[in-house]
């Protein structure tokens, strides 16, 4: 099989290598332009150590980007985690045309943060979809989708990196064989069904120590490690990352006012909140380097009744 690889990054290293590993030629790789004093593309710096062709387009809109497409006469297109808008022109140049990875069961969170939302919405599921794209975002014929579980203490690093990091590796793969050998089917999207939700940047992750307990773990969990779930401390902004949820049964186990430091231990700090407490057990002051709790409140002054914003 003649491969084309367009991504980037550490998931596009790894389709990369999976590919390479089971001897299929790979004839070029395409990845998206540094942004200046970036380090170098992980996907990039591979393919130029096995001596591979790579290009970088600021747009694959770009005539030369889509001659450059048209001289590898691949089999199929392969995108692995891409930022870029990849036109028609571009991605029906290879005889069985191509295919693309998301991180969601789409039609559901089509986007750009798709592992993000479902964790801060409290889904219970999440997968992943290999689908055939089009002009749409997201919105193309689905080929291939794997389902993963959404555990109740997961967040965005865990489900990535230990499921739909691998999971979509491997699905690669099998949607490429399956429309190799024709043996595939194209299941339209059900617009019915589908939603789009944008960026989980930090104006989303903004911490409302006011909402519910499940509202304020959710947000933390699907923000960690990135963008980081945040509130603020005399001022300043502080990152919340690993934690735990201690949701009150009764009227009597309610301790602390809305926002207010409650408990300090040797490793965390407890957070009211409406419906409960949040444990705290790493966080970044945004003048510091992420740090434990304990160490944190040391450093700068956090006790027991100071207040979060």
């Amino acid at each position: 099989m003649r491969i084309a690889i367009i991504g980037q990054q550490d998931f596009g290293k790894a389709v990369l290598e999976a590919y390479l590993a089971r001897g299929d030629d790979v004839a070029a790789v395409f990845c998206a332009p540094e942004k200046p004093g970036a380090k170098p593309d992980p996907l990039k710096t591979l393919a130029l150590d096995l001596g591979l062709i790579v290009h970088q387009f600021k747009s694959l809109r770009e005539p030369q980007a889509i001659e450059a497409m048209r001289d590898l006469r691949a089999d199929i297109g392969i995108m692995a985690f891409v930022l870029q808008f990849a036109p028609q022109d571009f991605v029906n140049l290879p005889r069985l045309g191509t295919i693309q990875y998301h991180p969601s069961l789409l039609p559901r969170y089509r986007g750009p943060s798709s592992i993000n939302w479902p964790i801060i919405r409290g889904d219970r599921k999440t997968g992943l979809s290999i689908f055939r794209p089009s002009d749409g975002l997201d919105e193309g014929a689905i080929i291939v989708q794997k389902e993963t579980a959404i555990g109740e203490d997961d967040t965005l690093g865990s489900v990535y990196f230990e499921r739909l990091f691998p999971m979509g590796v491997s699905a690669m793969l099998e949607a490429a064989d399956l429309v190799y050998s024709g043996k595939h089917m194209e299941r339209v999207q059900d617009e019915q069904e589908a939603s789009y939700e944008g960026w989980c940047r930090s104006a989303e992750a903004r911490i409302n120590w006011a909402n519910h307990i499940d509202h304020v773990y959710n947000l933390i969990r699907g923000c960690n490690p990135a963008p980081g779930a945040w509130g603020l401390f005399e001022g300043k902004k502080v990152q919340c990352f690993d934690a735990r949820k201690h949701p009150a049964r009764r009227f009597s186990s309610v301790v602390g006012s809305i926002g207010e430091v409650s408990e300090l231990s040797d490793k965390s700090f407890f957070v009211s909140v409406q419906g409960g407490r949040i444990e705290i057990f790493k966080v970044k002051h945004e003048d510091g380097k992420k740090q434990n709790a304990a160490e944190f409140a040391a450093a700068y002054g956090l006790k027991n009744g100071s207040v979060l914003g």
